[in-house]
Order: structure tokens, then C-alpha cells, then sequence
């Protein structure tokens, strides 16, 4: 396949890559050759998800990170250089949903942790990215959410918003680095089937998943092969983009 021939030998972090999304999009990137740097804040899990890529006769490390703290950040790229040699693909994963609550009830601790997490922590990471990739090119996905464009979610108020943020900065931030030939993109799931998904107290995800004209939830695979196209240069034309693996929620 065009994807996996692109890919194999290229150098990708992936953060959040511990579990779901972001789990299955660095398996994947293992499976298309990548030498890929697992980032994440639980070892035990982390190095599981290593070991799954290193049986594939692939290789991966896991680098341990809180990407609410700007020196794991920064430690995070300087362990893929160190230990690979250079970057070529980021997929800034991690993000934190709040407790569902109306918005006059919601903390300003969960606002912070929210933005933080985000926002503020892919701002950072782009930036150290787009510091390792100057020289030679590279490419970056920023996973965002259908939530940031309509918000589906009573009680998420900071969620969507942080989202929507998220769009915005990378838009902005492809249009100042296409031509430095650094491409930045973004991917919005919809309902797809993650321990945040399963863990943000909807009563019925059968009543959710027939409200989707696919009448079905997503995998996490579904959204790591549209990362997988992203990162590859099946998608040279594209820039600036956000590509929304959503089961058609926003064409209803």
C-alpha cells in the first residue's frame, strides 16, 4: 500500500498513546514501519503498548510525560531525537474531558485542567515539534473533536470550547509553517468508542450510536487510519484541514 510504503522508517510521537485513539494510531504507525515513541503518563501501560509494536518486529519506546508540564514536553521531543535521531510525524492525542456539569456549576480548577491540557499543551508541543522538523519537513495531527465544531454535549461546555480553540490554532499554525514544508492538519472524531467516550456518563450508547446515520459508534482504528492518511503523503495537497471521522454526525 502507498500509506505503509511512505511511512516505514519514519521517526512519530504520539502522545495520549496509551489508550484508545491514540493507542491504535501508534500500533498502526508501528504496522506501516514506523519507529514510533509512545508518550503517555502510565508506564505499565505504555510499555504494553510498546511491547504490542515491538512484536510486530517493529520498533517503539515509551517516554513517560504529564502534557501539562511544558519540561515533559520538551523532554518528549528531545527523547525521539536522542533516541531515533530525527522526527517526522506528531500526533498531539492527549486531551481531558471535565466532569459533565451545566456551566455555572463547572470549576475553574476543571476550566484550567481543560485548556490546559487542550490547548495550551499542543500550542507547546507544536512548538517543540515544529522546532525538530525545520530542517527536513515533517508533519503534524492534532486530534480535535466534532465537539469543537457543533457541540453535541450538554455539560461540556469546556470541552467543545477548548476544541474549538484547538481548531483554530491549528489552522493558524499550518498556514505559517506549509511553506517551511511542515504540514499540520486536524482529525475530529465523533462517537467513537473510547475509555473518555465510555466514561463521560451517557446513559445509552445505543440510543447514541442509532442517532448516527451509520447507526454505529466508531473504533479508535477507524480514526488512527485517517491519521495514518494524514501523516502520509497521500495527503501532500492537504493543509490546514480538519478531517471529521464522525459516522456523518455533522452532515445531519
Amino acid at each position: 500500500m502507498q500509506i505503509e510504503a511512505d511511512l516505514a522508517g519514519k521517526v512519530a510521537i504520539v502522545t495520549g498513546g496509551t489508550s484508545g485513539i491514540g493507542r491504535a494510531t501508534a500500533l498502526a504507525l508501528g504496522r506501516a514501519g514506523c519507529r514510533v515513541l509512545v508518550v503517555g503518563r502510565d508506564a505499565a501501560r505504555g510499555e504494553a503498548v510498546v511491547a504490542e509494536i515491538g512484536a510486530g518486529q517493529c520498533i517503539a519506546a515509551f517516554c513517560p510525560a504529564d502534557m501539562r508540564q511544558p519540561d515533559d514536553i520538551a523532554r518528549m521531543v528531545d527523547a525521539a531525537l536522542d533516541r531515533f535521531g530525527r522526527l517526522d510525524i506528531a500526533f498531539n492525542n492527549a486531551g481531558y474531558q471535565e466532569p459533565r456539569a451545566a456551566l455555572a456549576d463547572q470549576a475553574t480548577a476543571e476550566y484550567d485542567r481543560v485548556f490546559e491540557t487542550n490547548v495550551r499543551a499542543v500550542y507547546l508541543a507544536m512548538q517543540a515539534e515544529i522546532g525538530a522538523m525545520r530542517a527536513k519537513g515533517g508533519v503534524i495531527v492534532n486530534n480535535a473533536s466534532v465537539s469543537g465544531v457543533r457541540n453535541p454535549n450538554h455539560g461540556l461546555a469546556l470541552y467543545c470550547a477548548s476544541k474549538a480553540a484547538l481548531l483554530s490554532l491549528t489552522k493558524s499554525a499550518a498556514m505559517e509553517y506549509a511553506e517551511h514544508g511542515i504540514r499540520i492538519n486536524a482529525v475530529s472524531p465523533g462517537r467513537v468508542e473510547t475509555p473518555m467516550m465510555l466514561g463521560s456518563r451517557i446513559a445509552d450508547m445505543k440510543a447514541v450510536a442509532a442517532g448516527l446515520p451509520i447507526k454505529r459508534l466508531g473504533a479508535p482504528e477507524e480514526v488512527a487510519a485517517a491519521v495514518l492518511w494524514l501523516a502520509s503523503s497521500a495527503s501532500s495537497f492537504v493543509v490546514g484541514h480538519n478531517l471529521c471521522v464522525d459516522g456523518g454526525f455533522l452532515a445531519q
